[in-house]
């Protein structure tokens, strides 16, 4: 999921249905309640985040410096003007990225996997998982080179699998991950149907099904699993 932050709700409301129309799950809100929601959100629910972007507000510099002691997940600003003074300001505060705007959605996208890609020192592009390939800026995954076509929500799901290999993640986190922290009017059994059928799509392609589950515990990729 990724959170904008900007004092004008078009502004953040306008980005977060753009990432929505590419199958990204983002939630805009304004510097005040942002500032409140991540001095006490719960380190599940701020785990789900993978990128802030930090639009037009005068507590910018201020609420990266929070982010930075509560994740680490990219931390992107999105400035109107050009500014060498502003910029440095902001990567002394604790910035990933500084982007001009306007920019497209899936350079945004883009970017946060290149700060992903640094900050687990990996040069390839996209993430290798056993024979799976996964990428993090809208396309879809592969399996042994070939492209495996995936709904958005599935793609998602399978992503933040990936993110999180070797570690087992509740179907709440999940579920964050996808539809936001602040989704309302869904409820949470339908990443159950998301994974039956992602695991069904995976399983015809490898020939094993990579995703092990376990009641009370949560999901995992068991990617170092192999047909034979």
């Amino acid at each position: 999921m990724i959170v904008i932050v900007d004092e004008r709700e078009t502004v953040s409301g306008g980005y977060a249905s753009w990432f929505d129309r590419e199958g990204v799950s983002a939630t805009g809100l304004g510097p005040r309640d942002f500032d409140q929601w991540v001095e006490t959100v719960s380190e599940p629910d701020i785990s789900a985040v993978e990128a802030f972007l930090l639009g037009t507000c005068r507590e910018r510099y201020s609420l990266s410096r929070k982010i930075r002691g509560r994740s680490s997940a990219a931390v992107i600003a999105l400035n109107e003007n050009k500014s060498l003074e502003e910029t440095l300001e902001l990567f002394a505060a604790g910035v990933d990225d500084v982007v001009r705007k306007p920019v497209h959605v899936r350079e945004i996208l883009a970017r946060i996997e290149a700060i992903r890609r640094r900050a687990k020192r990996q040069e390839q592009d996209g993430t290798d998982a056993g024979e799976l390939r996964v990428f993090f800026d809208g396309r879809d995954p592969e399996v042994r080179g070939e492209v495996l076509p995936l709904p958005r929500r599935e793609r998602r799901i399978l992503e933040y699998l990936v993110m999180n290999k070797g570690r087992r993640v509740t179907k709440s986190q999940i579920f964050n991950s996808v539809y936001g922290l602040f989704g309302e009017g869904i409820d949470e059994t339908v990443i159950e149907s998301h994974i039956s059928k992602l695991r069904k799509r995976l399983r015809q392609r490898l020939g094993y099904d990579p995703i092990e589950s376990q009641r009370y515990l949560g999901y995992r990729l068991n990617y170092q699993s192999a047909a034979g």
